[in-house]
């Protein structure tokens, strides 16, 4: 066996009741992103899916060889939410650790960038491994069509490339919006905007960007950062509830690391687990879309349902 298994939980933890915030932002490159193409999706009946999780590989947790297992076989496109390596994400990291469970669906993989990249200079094992699917090196975010979806992945990292209005990055975002008026939008980064996580918590760095996706009426964002899962219902940039118009998220920090736990829930939390490794699956449908939470084997935690687009 490779590595020693970190403990492995099952359990379920439900959580029920929109969380608020502010804006900052840091300095960015003078850069764009460019448009990373999709090549053959895998589809259920006819309409592509998304495999997602954040949080995945170390060399001393089997976590993602957990989660690996259950990519394999199953159809879709898989998105990384970012800390793909730890503990630097180095070339050798990726090689080794990530390359050795999540590594066998690189070809089917639209990453994000997270901290933990950027723990090696410019996150340069990430970009060398990940290559052109993960956009310009300089900027960490890019979009693609799946079906009749419009996806975008965005970099959080806000301190290193700016999230904030008026930045390269939020106006390349709303410009990319402008561009892409898809019957339905998601957008998927690494630090969430709003958890009841006690390690991280919400993230007020990223509302520009929520706030770009908001106007444009986005449908979806996908994070990580907390590992742990937790579902959101639609919610407005700072948090208040919206169901014709809000954005609904999901916390998938869950690819295998190790567990952070869930605090009291946040406004807007429908469901949360702290103990369970496992990848969430987005079918997307030409107007809405079913997600279902996919543990870990011998784990019993789930959660699925379904949501039209705006």
């Amino acid at each position: 066996m490779r590595r020693a298994r970190a403990g492995l939980a099952v359990a379920m933890s439900v959580l029920a009741a929109t969380a608020c915030g502010g804006a900052s932002s840091g300095p960015a490159p003078a850069t764009t992103a460019t448009t990373a193409g999709e090549t053959a999706p895998t589809t259920v009946g006819g309409d592509p899916v998304v495999l997602a999780a954040g949080d995945i590989a170390s060399c001393s947790s089997e976590g993602d060889e957990a989660t690996a297992a259950l990519l394999a076989g199953r159809p879709g496109t898989v998105l990384a939410l970012g800390d793909s390596a730890y503990e630097t994400g180095s070339s050798s990291e990726y090689a080794t650790c990530y390359g050795a469970s999540w590594g066998a669906e690189k070809a089917r993989t639209r990453p994000a960038v997270g901290n933990h990249e950027y723990l090696t200079d410019g996150a340069r094992g990430y970009f060398a491994y990940f290559g052109a699917a993960a956009g310009d090196a300089a900027a960490g975010y890019y979009s693609f069509d799946l079906g009749t979806w419009h996806l975008i992945a965005l970099n959080s990292n806000c301190t290193i490339v700016s999230c904030a209005a008026g930045g390269p990055q939020e106006t390349w975002l709303r410009a990319d919006l402008a561009a892409h008026p898809a019957p339905c939008t998601l957008a998927y980064w690494h630090h969430p905007r709003f958890s009841s996580g006690t390690t991280h918590g919400s993230d007020p760095s990223v509302q520009p960007l929520w706030q770009a996706l908001f106007d444009a009426g986005a449908d979806v964002v996908l994070e990580g950062h907390e590992h742990n899962y937790e579902r959101f219902g639609p919610l407005t940039p700072t948090g208040q509830p919206d169901p014709a118009r809000g954005i609904r998220s999901f916390v998938v920090g869950t690819g295998g690391r190790n567990h952070y736990q869930l605090g009291k829930p946040q406004p807007g939390s429908e469901v949360g687990n702290d103990t369970t490794w496992g990848v969430l699956a987005l079918t997307l449908h030409p107007t809405g879309f079913d997600w279902q939470f996919v543990p870990e084997a011998g784990a019993t935690f789930t959660d699925s349902g379904s949501a039209a687009c705006h």
